[in-house]
């Protein structure tokens, strides 16, 4: 009497926790469509912007963040070496080069989810296009490592995988077509553990 009600509470349960579960996997898994790769640094254009897909508006609903217009900015993030290896917190790194054109850029290491990285309280985690020192030729070099460095330097958790996060404010790039000719630093690895 009881095992046909019993039958469809459990089927329901499983399609909508099932159906939950599959639209929260394809909500981490993606941030959208329309990705551009440049080098090690990755970026999605319209993700920030009234015409993005369903799934970025999503993303970013889910995360909490705010709405760029198509030319206030544009975001950059690399999870791996100009090589192609992840980064890892173990090794020490080197940005070499200039940024696209912008107002105002900011540079942050990230923990996997995108959120700023957990450094040794003191330790600077950030740094910015007021802040950083230049060559002559308005090239800077910024060295990544959790042990300090001289110059330029942004501090690393002390173990895991992690990220790094440009963004550019003000800039002509994010509203334009031509991103794909953009020229953006190098990130290359210099060395892990002790050596």
């Amino acid at each position: 009497m009881f095992r046909f009600p019993l039958f469809i509470a459990i089927t329901l349960i499983v399609a909508f926790g099932g159906g939950i579960m599959i639209s929260l996997y394809a909500l981490d898994a993606t941030q959208g469509f329309g990705a551009i790769k440049l080098g090690a640094w990755e970026a999605f254009p319209a993700l920030q912007t009234v015409e993005a897909d369903p799934y970025a508006k999503s993303h970013r609903a889910r995360a909490g963040k705010l709405l760029y217009g198509s030319a206030e900015g544009l975001t950059f993030t690399a999870s791996v070496d100009d090589d192609g290896a992840r980064l890892n917190a173990g090794c020490r790194y080197r940005i070499s080069g200039q940024t696209p054109p912008a107002r105002l850029w900011t540079l942050f290491t990230a923990d996997n989810g995108g959120n700023p990285a957990a450094v040794t309280t003191g330790h600077p985690s950030a740094l910015n296009s007021w802040t950083v020192l230049r060559q002559q030729d308005s090239s800077f070099s910024i060295d990544i490592s959790a042990v300090a460095q001289p110059g330029n330097w942004l501090a690393l958790p002390q173990a895991g995988t992690f990220r790094l996060v440009l963004t550019l404010f003000d800039t002509p790039t994010a509203g334009s077509s031509g991103v794909i000719d953009l020229a953006m630093p190098k990130l290359t690895k210099t060395g892990c553990g002790n050596a």
